[in-house]
């Protein structure tokens, strides 16, 4: 379908800001680049010394989704109302803002966190909707190491959800940010996330927590993909990875194997069906326990990755957080050696973050929501290719 504009921006056809966001999504689940969106526009000119919008004539065009590429892209931002905590949409002076943020700096980092990610599904820990609020308790990495049993619970819980967490598709966040680094808006780009939506979208971020893609040895630190450690102990536990794979999750027969959907998309597994009998496969090299390349709750960073992080942070000139709450001091330690060393620094959240009384720039609203609208704006804007 398609829109024509005059003048002011009147989205006939839409009842909201919402409503067109949702449009662009299906432009991103066909992988269409954001500035083909766009065509047929006339002018635009700076206002206020930035962007200002004339009298102009545009079309819109929003691609149909071919049921095949529905199947192939689970993920949809507004389909995720318990993982994403409510925000206005984006007002234009928030906009204007960040623009402002981004033509001023000619050395900008980017540090992401988990609002990045509950966009595309995947629930966060602190926000009102993350999983603190049920009552979860991620496992610690002392807890990790000492206990054979805590490991068995992490392994089968982890392989059961995986089907579904490798499911989750980049957002309109992730898409917006990986064209903004291309077209040399972006210096370096830091995650705390462990779920390479980033790399999926053309990003290669500094992984500060690592990631859940690489399962390594906490002994001689080999490591090996995490698709081959589901191969494995899918051999080791047939009958189980099995019933795992044809779950009904709603099943109250024994084929269910105990197992129940939680509400944030792990799986909950009684503890008879992985206590005794799940095996979890050892290290090749050396048969030392082998666990996800992230670091767990009361681990540290490893210090080349920390070096390289904060080295970025005091030699920028303006830093921006997208989608964190920086409660670690991981992160928070980088934003405030970024303002200590005269950067500007902006953060862009829902909720509050351990920076606010640092970080002058302060915007509450969706990652994805406000990312995309810099596309088509004065310097920012990326071109059709």
């Amino acid at each position: 379908m398609s829109l024509r504009l005059c003048c002011r921006p009147s989205f006939c056809g839409f009842n909201n800001k919402r409503d067109l966001l949702s449009s662009d999504l299906a432009a991103n689940q066909l992988n269409n680049p954001m500035g083909k969106w766009f065509s047929g526009v006339k002018k635009f000119i700076p206002f206020k010394g930035y962007v200002k919008l004339v009298q102009t004539t545009a079309r819109i065009s929003f691609p149909t989704i071919s049921s095949d590429i529905k199947d192939k892209a689970p993920s949809d931002l507004l389909s995720h109302k318990k993982a994403v905590p409510y925000s206005d949409p984006p007002r234009m002076e928030d906009v204007e803002s960040l623009y402002q943020f981004f033509d001023k700096s000619t050395k900008l980092i980017v540090l992401t966190g988990a609002g990045m990610s509950t966009e595309s599904g995947i629930p966060d820990y602190r926000s009102p909707n993350g999983a603190y609020s049920t009552g979860f308790k991620p496992i610690t990495h002392q807890e990790f190491l000492r206990s054979t049993k805590a490991r068995r619970r992490y392994w089968a819980r982890s392989y059961a959800g995986w089907r579904r967490f490798t499911a989750a598709q980049p957002s309109t966040g992730h898409i917006a940010l990986s064209s903004l680094e291309k077209a040399g808006h972006i210096s370096f780009m830091i995650t705390q996330n462990v779920d390479r939506l980033h790399h999926r979208a053309g990003s290669n971020p500094l992984e500060l927590h690592g990631t859940v893609y690489i399962v390594a040895c906490t002994n001689c630190g080999f490591s090996l993909p995490r698709d081959l450690f589901q191969d494995q102990v899918k051999a080791h536990n047939p009958k189980w990875a099995e019933a795992i794979e044809s779950l009904d999750y709603d099943s109250r027969s024994d084929k269910s194997f105990g197992m129940k959907q939680r509400p944030d998309g792990d799986i909950e597994i009684d503890e008879k069906f992985w206590e005794e009998d799940f095996y979890i496969p050892d290290c090749q090299r050396c048969q030392g326990v082998l666990k996800p390349d992230v670091v767990f709750f009361g681990d540290n960073v490893p210090k080349a990755k920390a070096d390289a992080a904060m080295e970025a942070a005091k030699g920028c000139d303006a830093f921006l957080v997208l989608g964190s709450s920086l409660m670690t001091m991981s992160a928070f330690r980088l934003v405030k050696a970024a303002h200590e060393a005269g950067a500007a620094t902006a953060i862009v959240n829902i909720g509050a973050t351990r920076a606010d009384d640092l970080v002058p720039l302060k915007i509450s609203a969706r990652v994805g929501e406000i990312l995309p609208r810099l596309l088509n704006v004065g310097s920012l804007s990326i071109p059709s290719l």
